[in-house]
């Protein structure tokens, strides 16, 4: 079983700040989500990912904007930074996910009113907790913040390096469009993207990836 997943982000983690979470990411021992890979050609995979509890946010914006806001609040979530004092402290895993909101996709009712939506639209946020957490056990989060029980998927993903720009997302979300459809996959929802690294990785060591959920066989 192989080691990896979820999306989000080309991130500006750099913009962030936060010398606690580049320690977590610095020797790439963040867990991270359980998945079986059921084919693999150069830099693509399918995979199966395991069930996987996560903490999500949305904010409105361009996506970098975007991106700040949710990984701040995201991270004053599990670094108990917005709980009581002695609150336990949740460990970081990678990646962080992001992914544009369809503006028709029903909102939980336990999240906010979102903001008027942007040209940029609405951009949720993604952490994925540590595997030893079940919906009990998690420390309540705030109003903001949701979380959810993703369950087991099938994920088209594309794995590059790089100091990922928004044309390379872009770039690499059309690649992976069309390694779907030269498998006969079924695409469900939109792209996601996932970033691994912190901010002081150097660009041809990094990892990231677009991740597309497909329909199962």
């Amino acid at each position: 079983m192989a080691i990896g997943k979820w999306v989000l982000a080309g991130i500006g983690i750099a913009a962030l700040g936060g010398a606690a979470v580049s320690a977590q990411y610095r020797d790439r021992q963040s867990e991270q989500p359980a998945y079986d890979v059921e084919v693999a050609e150069h830099d693509f995979e399918l995979r199966k990912y395991a069930p996987m509890i996560v903490a999500q946010v949305t904010h409105s914006g361009d996506r970098r904007r975007a991106s700040g806001q949710s990984f701040r609040r995201l991270a004053a979530y599990i670094f108990a930074q917005d709980r009581p004092a002695g609150g336990e402290r949740i460990a970081m895993t990678a990646p962080v996910i992001q992914q544009r909101v369809d503006q028709n996709e029903p909102i939980a009712m336990t999240a906010p009113v979102l903001q008027e939506e942007t040209e940029a639209g609405e951009w949720r946020m993604r952490f994925v907790m540590p595997s030893r957490f079940t919906m009990e056990t998690l420390p309540k989060p705030p109003s903001d913040i949701t979380l959810t029980q993703v369950s087991a998927r099938r994920v088209a993903a594309l794995r590059f390096s790089g100091f990922a720009r928004e044309r390379d997302w872009t770039a690499m979300e059309e690649l992976l469009i069309d390694w779907t459809q030269a498998q006969g996959l079924t695409p469900i929802g939109g792209a996601e993207y996932a970033s691994y690294d912190a901010p002081g990785v150097p660009g041809p060591l990094r990892r990231n990836e677009v991740l597309i959920e497909v329909a199962a066989e």
